[in-house]
């Protein structure tokens, strides 16, 4: 009679599941005595070893891709996605902004989407659009195109026949590097009627009519997104005979990210004598979103459930509606609100959501972009919150970075690791920091530089934050700087002879030809001096205040003039600096943090303990904590 020991089916490892046949075939009284090592069963029982490792494997990865969480092919990730109504965000073009100049005497003139410009990046070549058609009136002598986007990449058009025979028939993007936040999908009658219709991008199907026309988009294989439309009932459908024409730009992503000179490629409206001047060079060129941010983006997606309730729905349809979005800020007005004078403060503002948007393009959402993300919010926001949209601040921090390292464990110079040092903390600013989330943590930037080469033994960070204001040049104005971090004043009067803990750049007033610096007293005043052969003289000892708990510097009504140089270079603003009273700076609402990575210092020396000098303890310096009071610039 048969043993009837069963077989362990939890164990998939090839090796497990042989031994257990052959456990099995033993425990058989037909194969009591059989050598198994040493007959052709031996290879039998390989196959069914390898058959069954290979169908428990092939089982245990289709069990994972039936689950978002646990998926791990894109196709299955962006699928689960389409369950829950989100789309994964496309490659996304670099952009630029420039202003175009034609001399000419024309009356007018239109430059046309698919407008080509050259650039220059990283000693490759890169062709940058236009996407809409834009037409200017002469003004003078120039016909001026101001503030114009320009995308890195090619401008495409593909066309489709509407069959309805064809059943397998789609409408699918083929080139996984286009931009879908630059797409435009028109319907043409027929080929025999020229007459078009823009359709734009299903966003809340509550809105929809049996007219509507809006068309929908999802990712399908290879990383390509289908547009597809209506049934006649839930939006307008297309007929058999219709013309489907998309035009989007393909683009490589990251690759175009830094031009700064641009030139047209061909005449402009006939136009043969144009002048490019670059606005903001280009940035925001990404891969698509990637699987592990789809794992994240989908689900909060489908828990906003088509409403802004909480600030994680906020920030879910500020991405949706304004596909620029690099990162978003979303506080409700019980923890701040914001005015044109004083910028974001504390005090509470109820029934108001406050929105800062940190744009791919680097620059700050205009006047129009606001109103129509306000606009488009209307449908999904609680209708007795009110959504205002607030600049992001960026808080820069200047390192003063000192280091000890024992100059028998490296070959390399001082000079070599002072650069290696400048990469670390380069590295560290794109990423660790830019974002509205992002904590400057101490401790981490003193274990990377401690990390950048194996000689390097100890060092020392001192911090100083700085921000920037444009004076009005026309008048007299107050301003009020929001740092949102304490800043250090260990006393009462701290400092006042050497200046406190405030520093700025030069400016002038009216009336006076002086260069003037602001400072402190360290009892609450911000005062401005000049100097006279070195030696600070106060024009005002009282210009405004600093509250070194809040954080914050109130400039009193002041004629400002003109402004220095900044950095070596012609400048509109001001910087000024404050040491803070803790080395981790927290970003708070609106404010993003940046290492200034050309005012930073890096300086190093031998450390003579570790090298064993005899002059040793005796002479070793250790760096101060903080920073000496921070100078003029």
């Amino acid at each position: 009679m048969a043993n009837t020991t069963n077989l362990q089916v939890t164990e998939f490892d090839f090796d497990e599941v042989k031994s257990n046949l052959k456990i099995f075939l033993k425990n058989q009284t037909e194969f009591t005595d059989y050598d198994f090592e040493g007959s052709g069963m031996s290879s039998l029982l390989d196959v069914l070893a390898y058959n069954t490792h290979y169908l428990g494997f092939n089982a245990n990865m289709l069990a994972n891709e039936m689950f978002l969480d646990s998926a791990a092919l894109r196709s299955s990730i962006s699928s689960h996605a389409k369950t829950l109504g989100y789309t994964p965000t496309s490659a996304r073009a670099a952009t630029a902004v420039v202003n175009v100049a034609l001399n000419t005497s024309d009356t007018s003139a239109t430059m046309p989407a698919g407008t080509v410009f050259n650039a220059t990046i990283n000693e490759d070549s890169y062709q940058f659009i236009t996407i809409d058609d834009v037409t200017k009136a002469l003004t003078g002598s120039t016909i001026l195109f101001s503030d114009t986007d320009i995308y890195e990449g090619s401008w495409i058009t593909t066309r489709y026949s509407v069959d309805s025979t064809n059943v397998e028939q789609r409408f699918v993007i083929n080139d996984n590097r286009a931009d879908t936040s630059t797409l435009r999908v028109k319907v043409q009658t027929s080929l025999s009627d020229s007459t078009t219709t823009t359709y734009t991008l299903a966003t809340d199907i509550a809105l929809l009519t049996s007219t509507s026309t809006v068309y929908f988009l999802q990712e399908v294989e290879a990383g390509k997104y289908e547009v597809y439309f209506g049934d006649g009932i839930l939006s307008k459908a297309v007929t058999d005979g219709n013309i489907i024409i998309l035009e989007y730009v393909v683009t490589n992503k990251t690759l175009g990210n830094g031009g700064s000179t641009f030139t047209n490629a061909a005449t402009i409206s006939g136009v043969s004598s144009v002048t490019v001047t670059t606005v903001s060079d280009s940035v925001g060129g990404a891969e698509p979103e990637s699987p592990r941010s789809i794992k994240l983006n989908a689900p909060l997606d489908y828990a906003s459930q088509g409403r802004c309730v909480t600030t994680e729905d906020y920030k879910t349809y500020v991405k949706q509606l304004f596909p620029n979005t690099q990162a978003v800020s979303v506080w409700g007005g019980e923890s701040g609100s914001y005015t044109a004078a004083d910028g974001v403060v504390d005090t509470a503002e109820y029934g108001k959501v406050f929105i800062s948007v940190k744009s791919t393009t680097g620059r700050n959402l205009n006047e129009v972009q606001k109103e129509t993300l306000v606009s488009d919010l209307a449908p999904y926001t609680v209708a007795s919150i009110t959504p205002v949209v607030v600049d992001p601040e960026t808080l820069y921090l200047i390192l003063v970075v000192n280091f000890k390292y024992d100059s028998s464990a490296t070959t390399k110079t001082v000079e070599s690791l002072e650069t290696l040092i400048d990469t670390t903390i380069s590295n560290y600013n794109e990423s660790n920091l830019k974002t509205f989330v992002d904590v400057f943590r101490y401790s981490k930037m003193v274990y990377a530089v401690d990390n950048t080469d194996t000689s390097i033994v100890s060092n020392t960070i001192n911090i100083t934050m700085a921000k920037y204001f444009t004076p009005t040049t026309t008048g007299s104005y107050s301003y009020k700087l929001n740092f949102s971090n304490a800043f250090y004043n260990p006393h009462s009067g701290h400092n006042a002879d050497g200046g406190g803990i405030t520093a700025s750049t030069g400016f002038y007033v009216s009336g006076n030809t002086n260069e003037m610096f602001f400072d402190d007293d360290g009892e609450e005043n911000l005062r401005i001096y000049y100097l006279v052969a070195g030696v600070r003289t106060y024009y005002s000892s009282t210009a405004g205040t600093i509250d070194y708990s809040e954080g914050s510097i109130s400039i009193s009504p002041i004629y400002i003039n003109a402004v220095s140089n900044v950095d070596d270079a012609s400048s509109t603003q001001i910087r000024l600096t404050v040491i803070p009273n803790s080395h981790d700076i927290v970003p708070v609402r609106n404010t993003i943090l940046e290492i200034d990575t050309v005012n930073s210092t890096v300086s190093g020396a031998i450390d003579t303990i570790e090298t064993s000098d005899t002059s040793g303890t005796s002479t070793y310096v250790a760096t101060s904590a903080y920073p000496s009071t921070p100078s003029s610039f």
